[in-house]
């Protein structure tokens, strides 16, 4: 586990200094240059740290799906401690995924929040999980409360991809890859982007998907000895 602590704090710190220190030019010369976008210019940095939190947070709440899944199958309480654990990770990831959406709408679209259709749909993700937590804090037996939100990690697990790949593309709004969108598809969606840019983009999401796997490792560790030590009292 330590090796994949060093290789995502290695790509993340890759893509923090790379997505802001090599300049957009209109006319890039070398793999140190990236291009400027037309309607984007500087704020298409945000595109490197954006995209893989929020692919981060997909992550999180499919694997509360699985190891909800295999709770219901097997009845083991480490697999509602790796799918509580998975949710919550994906709660934060979600979260940062709408913060750093929320900055970049503010410099493109003129306010941090516009009810566009993708806004809108992480929006509706928080409430869901926000939801299975208050869930979890209002059922007192541990069994009931790892097989109700088994049950509710798997229902809501299934609704992330809708929410996050398919709902803001069937619809019109403001965010690219959008219904009606003049270029057809999101540059990311299609990986349309320069070379140069499309590497520090998957490198991103390889050190944000490792940095998933890596806090979810410690924090089914710390999750349990917390159940040991309720266990005990």
């Amino acid at each position: 586990m330590k090796l994949v602590k060093y290789a995502a704090i290695g790509c993340i710190s890759f893509v923090i200094i790379a997505g802001i220190a090599i300049p957009m030019v209109p006319q890039p010369q070398s793999w140190l240059e990236f291009p400027v976008i037309p309607g984007l210019e500087e704020k298409a940095r945000n595109i490197f740290f954006h995209v893989p939190v929020a692919w981060a947070s997909v992550l999180g709440f499919l694997f509360a799906l699985y190891y909800g899944f295999r709770y219901l199958r097997s009845r083991d309480y480490e697999y509602d401690i790796k799918s509580v654990s998975s949710a919550g990770l994906g709660m934060m990831f979600c979260v940062l995924a709408t913060v750093t959406g929320s900055i970049w709408a503010k410099f493109n679209w003129g306010s941090f929040w516009n009810w566009d259709p993708r806004e809108t749909s992480i929006f509706i993700l928080l409430l869901i999980y926000g939801a299975y937590f208050a869930l979890r804090s209002a059922l007192g037996t541990d069994e009931l409360r790892a097989r109700l939100s088994a049950v509710y990690a798997i229902l809501a697990g299934m609704t992330a991809p809708f929410f996050i790949f398919i709902m803001p593309r069937i619809v019109g709004g403001l965010h690219p890859g959008a219904k009606g969108d003049s270029a057809g598809s999101a540059p990311v969606a299609q990986l349309h982007m320069p070379p140069n840019m499309l590497l520090v983009f998957i490198i991103g999401i390889i050190g944000f998907s490792l940095f998933f796997v890596w806090l979810l490792h410690v924090r089914v560790r710390a999750a349990r000895i917390e159940y040991q030590l309720s266990q005990e009292k």
